[in-house]
């Protein structure tokens, strides 16, 4: 069985100790259906049919989160969160009582990979939705699913739910959104698990020149597409939050910090300060994930006490340039009381 960090295709059987010592490859997803209006893949939209697996550590999953509490979807799709350290079976639920998921009643996330394809043998990834009735994996397709949670659960979306996906917009959210992807998203990993001087320098160039070219594009406009929060800015905000916590120096991306960036710095706590970020994102678990489980690239497993979180909560003034978060709707409500991050994850 590989091991799987967030999104990518895992290091061999050997276990973690091999990130670093082999060429990074981000793994498709495998589990590629659709939960529709229409059921077209054979998984309608169901209020409390799904539970949303992630684990907080991991920006691909904390997409994810984010549209689920920015659409006001946690009363209709139920939420498993992952020990963010794994053992060598992946993901699994030792934060819940008895190690044991209280919904699926299971143990590991790999257990729903095996009830949907009995002999898989791949990557065990979050975020992944799975069919509560069955025990059944339906999609680990974590490109595809904050798009369907925008497009496809209208019908369950809370009244005053921002449209985060916009007709009008999608062809330039795509195209911002695949330069994030490809540059900053994947890059601080292609950076990071490079195993060869040149594949890092190449990854490292690419993302930081992406990220001057984010600042520029912020830097007159509060959002990346239109005037208002969209999938984009999602996106890009989850690795954001990140780079000084692990990406700076666990993974070599340190021609500077977040914080030494004014732009990408002020757009990164107005968003955090925005309900439905900041009150996903746990540090706590971030750091202790990066720093215990990629131990090819840190063996010592010590976990840095920086950085200061409490600059996250300063004023960014990014109001100033106008724009309406929400557009014609509303922020969502307080997070329910089970999914409020401890202390040790918050500034």
């Amino acid at each position: 069985m590989h091991l799987s960090s967030c999104h990518d295709d895992g290091p061999p059987p050997s276990g973690n100790a091999e990130y670093g010592h082999k060429p990074f490859k981000r793994a498709r997803s495998h589990f590629a259906d659709r939960i529709t209006a229409d059921g077209r893949d054979g998984w309608p939209v169901e209020a409390g049919r799904y539970r949303l697996v992630v684990s907080r550590a991991c920006p691909w999953a904390s997409r994810a989160l984010i549209v689920r509490r920015l659409l006001g979807l946690e009363d209709s799709l139920s939420l498993g969160v992952t020990d963010p350290l794994q053992d060598d079976r992946s993901w699994r639920f030792t934060l819940d009582p008895d190690g044991v998921d209280p919904v699926l009643g299971i143990r590991y996330l790999g257990d729903a990979y095996r009830a949907r394809e009995r002999e898989y043998d791949g990557g065990i990834s979050v975020p992944a939705i799975v069919d509560v009735p069955s025990g059944e994996l339906v999609t680990n397709d974590y490109q595809q699913i904050t798009l369907d949670l925008e497009t496809q659960w209208t019908g369950l979306q809370r009244d005053g739910a921002p449209d985060l996906y916009p007709e009008r917009l999608r062809e330039e959210i795509d195209e911002v959104m695949d330069a994030v992807y490809q540059d900053v998203n994947n890059g601080v990993y292609r950076a990071g698990f490079a195993s060869t001087q040149e594949e890092y320098a190449e990854a490292y160039r690419t993302l930081f020149r992406r990220l001057d070219w984010l600042s520029e594009r912020l830097a007159g406009r509060r959002y990346l597409v239109g005037d208002t929060i969209t999938e984009a800015d999602i996106r890009l905000f989850t690795t954001l939050v990140r780079f000084d916590a692990v990406y700076h120096g666990h993974f070599k991306c340190n021609r500077e910090k977040l914080t030494e960036d004014p732009v990408l710095w002020a757009y990164a706590r107005d968003l955090y300060q925005t309900p439905g970020f900041g009150d996903t994102v746990d540090f706590d678990h971030i750091k202790r994930h990066y720093y215990q489980v990629h131990t090819g690239i840190n063996p010592t497993g010590i976990v840095p006490l920086g950085p200061d979180l409490t600059g996250w909560l300063s004023p960014h003034h990014r109001e100033e340039l106008g724009g309406r978060p929400f557009g014609d709707g509303t922020p969502p409500g307080p997070p329910p009381a089970a999914e409020v991050i401890g202390a040790a994850g918050r500034p």
